[in-house]
């Protein structure tokens, strides 16, 4: 029975495959992203007091990022769409009650490690699909549940994680590192988020392994859309103060030169701060180093504006135990492939990393649990993106203006699909496009989520499964 007249449980899923081609390639280390499937699911769930109502969630199903392999794209990315159809059935028939965050936790405690183990033997001898592409998978339902959470009972619901909704504190869910003089006890998500939260984030470009820097690597094929393909005129157009440069991680010569190339027009231009994203391709620290040691000696200036340094290493942490204290030393050193869970964190701080990046994408209840423990902990956080577009915006931007991130959200659909959300953008129009550097969430207000779902005239596509309790 029910513990609370708030609390939730699944009764019904529909789930949809939208697909999208990028206008110009995103290049995700060695591979390169030409289309990609969004997830998108609708859950319908039941509370205490009977009322019903469908909450939504999205993700791009992501193939290179959430499962780099020598494995053909497309047998990576059936597996994936074909094991979104076996979670529908599975959250369908799911039958814990609670808050979302708890129903959610209690699903991938439980049901999602057996899920996967079942799918990987049926593949029979074929590479295993990696847990952090599960994750992605039960993103899209993990989403839904939170919305449908807040939208049968009329709140938003970030307004919902603390002792009023919840019937567990967070040491149900997590433990301090050893020695930390840190306890969950009698603590809530709502502790570590920022309220009221802001209505612009500062907003962070993507600078790709393949996108334009200089008018010189123009071909004539560019597309014709009327958006920019230069970064200059990026920069210009969006008013820009923050790029994320993607690096090679295997290529050391390249990367410097691809750094030191866009340090010196953000320069130019006006711009305030840089990361760097190796895309857990590099295997050494001194890698890291010798590239972050040179740049300060010979650009001093592009140097001191990059803030952070993001996931040079392989993410599986528990594989690839590496000492990484010396690039921190430098430069602070977020997780984010290697962030799949909060007990990953912990084993991360151990290893010398500094700061997360959470993503959505490996589920809101995830990322809420890394976010408080990391917060509790003293590490530094950051929302960083899967290139989300539609719905798929309004949860990550979300969970940056609630977070207190080191600076604002990295958002980059609007670089490679930027027709894919009209509909979306026809509601939220400040959340899909960048102004003065920033996006603009003050039209989100409402119940769950805030998406406005019944403003949207979003034709969806048939969809590809449906499940009743």
């Amino acid at each position: 029975m029910a513990r609370r007249e708030t609390d939730i449980r699944p009764s019904e899923v529909t789930l949809y495959f939208l697909p999208v081609e990028t206008r110009v390639p995103l290049k995700f280390g060695p591979e390169t992203l030409t289309y990609v499937t969004c997830a998108r699911a609708c859950m319908t769930v039941r509370n205490a007091r009977g009322k019903s109502a469908q909450g939504w969630g999205e993700t791009p199903l992501s193939v290179q990022w959430v499962w780099p392999s020598s494995l053909s794209y497309e047998e990576r990315h059936e597996a994936l769409k074909e094991f979104c159809v076996v979670l529908a059935r599975a959250w369908a028939s799911f039958r814990a009650e609670g808050h979302a965050l708890e129903v959610g936790h209690a699903f991938q405690q439980t049901e999602l490690p057996r899920l996967l183990r079942a799918f990987n033997r049926k593949r029979r001898g074929r590479e295993p699909m990696p847990w952090l592409a599960a994750l992605v998978c039960c993103s899209v339902f993990d989403i839904a549940l939170h919305d449908a959470y807040g939208v049968v009972n009329n709140v938003p619901v970030y307004e919902t994680y603390n002792a009023t909704y919840m019937n567990h504190d967070l040491s149900h869910f997590l433990s301090p590192a050893q020695g930390a003089k840190v306890s969950f006890r009698g603590r809530y998500p709502a502790d570590y988020l920022v309220s009221p939260r802001p209505s612009r984030l500062p907003a962070w470009h993507l600078v790709g392994g393949k996108d334009l820097v200089d008018p010189s690597e123009l071909t004539g094929k560019e597309p014709q859309d009327g958006y920019p393909v230069l970064l200059r005129d990026w920069i210009r157009r969006d008013g820009l103060k923050c790029l994320k440069v993607k690096l090679r991680g295997n290529e050391a010569a390249w990367d410097y030169d691809r750094l030191a190339r866009v340090g010196t027009m953000a320069v130019e231009e006006g711009v305030e701060w840089l990361t760097s994203d190796f895309n857990c391709t590099v295997t050494d620290p001194a890698y890291v180093n010798a590239i972050l040691d040179r740049l300060m000696i010979e650009h001093p200036r592009i140097y001191g504006m990059i803030l952070y340094v993001e996931q040079p290493f392989p993410y599986e942490l528990e594989e690839h135990r590496i000492d990484v204290r010396s690039v921190s030393a430098r430069k602070p050193l977020f997780m984010d492939e290697s962030a799949h869970d909060w007990r990953l964190v912990k084993l991360g701080r151990a290893l010398g990393w500094t700061g997360v990046a959470l993503k959505t994408c490996k589920t809101q209840t995830g990322a809420l649990l890394s976010l408080c423990w990391a917060k509790a902990h003293g590490m530094t956080l950051m929302v960083q993106d899967l290139t989300n577009p539609m719905l798929a915006q309004i949860p990550h931007c979300l969970l940056a203006a609630h977070a207190g991130t080191i600076m604002g959200v990295e958002t980059n659909a609007m670089q490679f699909y930027p027709e894919a959300s009209r509909p979306e953008a026809a509601v939220h129009p400040g959340l899909y496009t960048r102004r003065g550097g920033c996006v603009d969430l003050s039209t989100v207000q409402r119940a769950g989520f805030g998406y406005c779902v019944e403003r949207i005239t979003r034709r969806l596509p048939e969809a590809v499964a449906a499940f009743k309790q």
